[in-house]
């Protein structure tokens, strides 16, 4: 028979720990020495360890109290849930590794070669690196987000822009940043983005991600909010496309 001391040190717990888990109800109270001291056997021993080991594996006390009078079988299908949890658990944690060692090395864009020679083909075709750093941005957020559809979304917008007409209209755009909103370059701006916009799509299918996704909104409200005429182009182009 050992004492409580003894119990928590074999087991690698502390002391106040065995007195929670006897609070809860996890670990029942052991019987009493003479001297009023618990004393604790193997089978308690035991019991602590399957104890700890679910606790660490994340399993809360009020379920390891259920666990401890579970049948066999149910027992063991908890034990495979949590251990398919761990699993996820563990591959969320090697991609945040992942992630950080991306961080430490200076990577803090992890796009596709394709997006980065787009990138450079921006720059060489006349577009502001203020507008270069934006794109960067939003594929970045793209393709963090949303996976699935990142690269199919990309390779729309390199088609647009392989066209010297369409390309123009986006440098004109990129150019329209420093104009006063009320230039009326700004409406016929707006009137060709739009023209543009629904002779490639169609008047229902214009290109974008979910509803529920807020990167679009995150990436307009951030591009409106530095310039005026940016700001009136993506109204009166909304209001052409009625969306």
């Amino acid at each position: 028979m050992i004492t409580i001391g003894q119990l928590a040190g074999y087991v690698g717990v502390s002391v106040k720990t065995v007195r929670v888990y006897h609070d809860k109800g996890l670990l029942p109270e052991p019987d009493r020495d003479a001297s009023g001291y618990r004393r604790y056997g193997a089978n308690d021993v035991i019991d602590l360890i399957k104890i700890r080991t679910l606790a660490e594996a994340g399993v809360p006390l009020a379920r390891i109290r259920d666990l401890r009078s579970a049948g066999d079988e149910e027992f063991q299908q908890a034990l495979r849930e949590i251990d398919d949890g761990l699993t996820d658990r563990i591959r969320g944690l090697r991609a945040t590794q992942g992630r950080l060692r991306r961080l430490a090395a200076g990577d803090l864009a992890p796009l596709p070669a394709e997006v980065g020679a787009h990138l450079a083909d921006l720059a060489r075709w006349g577009f502001t690196p203020r507008w270069v750093d934006l794109q960067r941005d939003l594929w970045i957020l793209v393709f963090a987000t949303h996976p699935d559809r990142a690269i199919a979304l990309f390779h729309d917008q390199a088609e647009i822009l392989a066209d010297p007409a369409l390309r123009q209209l986006f440098l004109d755009y990129d150019h329209a940043y420093d104009l006063d909103a009320d230039d009326p370059r700004i409406d016929d701006l707006a009137r060709r983005a739009a023209e543009a916009t629904r002779e490639r799509y169609g008047p229902d299918e214009l290109p974008g991600l979910d509803a529920a996704s807020e990167i679009p909104a995150l990436i307009q409200g951030t591009v409106n909010a530095s310039s005026p005429a940016w700001r009136r182009l993506d109204t009166l182009i909304r209001a052409q496309l009625d969306v």
